[in-house]
């Protein structure tokens, strides 16, 4: 089957080690189910598993991709929860938590095969490339914001880095929630793209918000750092997922956190039951993923070169035919 894969670990050059080509299908086994994929979305999860993370060299060549919607065996519409042995279903109860590429085959194929739990019905009113958006990136900011941070109706938020895959979704989920949300980018454009999807204001990095935050959404790590701490009001969360500009900022800002009762809570992906009040928040409120671009399987080193400069606004989806 065609399939883009790991070939090689480069820790500075990670598209080097991408591969387009023919790779095995799935082996049946127990506890197992194989799914068509009809779309898979990209993850900046993908780019570090090239660099080596997460992705030891003895498991190469691996497949990429995290998330898919397709077809499964019965014929059923579906979606994938990519976290496998999280409740030990298909590997047994002693394997640890990871995530798709990390130890098995990924999405970025026309078929990809997960345990028989990990698989969900997708509902009737998203598209399959709609649907392959939200278990990682849509399902990651859904737990920042509702789990971990705690937000209600009201609240406020600030959202560091518009235009990634979790900014845009926080963003989104957080106005259909009715969140007050606030966002950061760079780019002007970008600026004007999330106060069209909701947000109430964006601004340039570091500048000062009129109001004090309940909660931050935090993805970019050492750059934007002190300037998530200082944005909270007193006992508000920083939620951190991700730290793609680095994770060791030059001002932690450990006086501030400890005086103001600030609380720092680090998020990693979600859970099934998430992921299924995820799909049920999009089918019932008619919420949909940010789609920057989709592109055919054949095509995924285009889709892997934008992500990596960063000028995608939204997810950038790979299709099957």
């Amino acid at each position: 089957m065609f399939a883009a894969y790991a070939a090689r670990i480069d820790r500075d050059r990670p598209l080097d080690g991408l591969e387009l080509g023919e790779r095995p299908a799935p082996e049946a086994r127990p506890g197992w189910t194989t799914v068509k994929v009809k779309a898979a979305s990209l993850n900046h999860h993908d780019l570090w598993s090239l660099r080596g993370v997460g992705l030891a060299e003895d498991k190469l060549p691996m497949i990429l991709g995290c998330d898919a919607a397709g077809i499964d065996e019965d014929g059923n519409e579906v979606v994938v929860h990519s976290v496998i042995g999280q409740t030990g279903h298909g590997v047994g109860p002693k394997e640890p938590r990871s995530i798709l590429t990390e130890r098995y085959q990924g999405t970025f194929a026309e078929q990809v095969s997960v345990p028989s739990w990990n698989v969900l019905p997708k509902p009737e009113g998203l598209t399959f490339e709609q649907a392959a958006c939200l278990p990682t990136a849509w399902l990651t900011a859904y737990r920042m914001l509702f789990t971990n941070a705690g937000v209600r109706p009201g609240d406020s938020v600030l959202v560091q880095g518009a235009g990634g895959g979790v900014a845009t979704a926080a963003i989104v989920l957080g106005r259909a929630a009715g969140l007050r949300v606030h966002v950061t980018s760079r780019d002007a454009a970008k600026r004007e793209r999330a106060v069209a999807l909701g947000a109430v204001a964006a601004y340039e990095p570091g500048a000062r918000l009129p109001e004090r935050v309940d909660a931050v959404v935090e993805t970019v790590g050492a750059a934007t750092w002190s300037h998530s701490v200082k944005s909270l009001r007193p006992g508000g969360t920083l939620v951190i997922s991700g730290a793609t500009s680095g994770d060791r900022p030059s001002h932690a800002e450990l006086t501030r956190i400890f005086f103001l009762e600030l609380k720092v809570v680090g998020s990693t992906m979600g859970s099934k039951d998430e992921l299924e009040d995820l799909l049920a928040f999009c089918a019932t409120t008619g919420v949909r993923p940010v789609i920057d671009e989709v592109l055919p399987l054949d095509r995924a080193r285009e889709g892997f070169e934008r992500m990596a400069s960063g000028d995608q606004f939204g997810k950038i989806v790979l299709t099957c035919s």
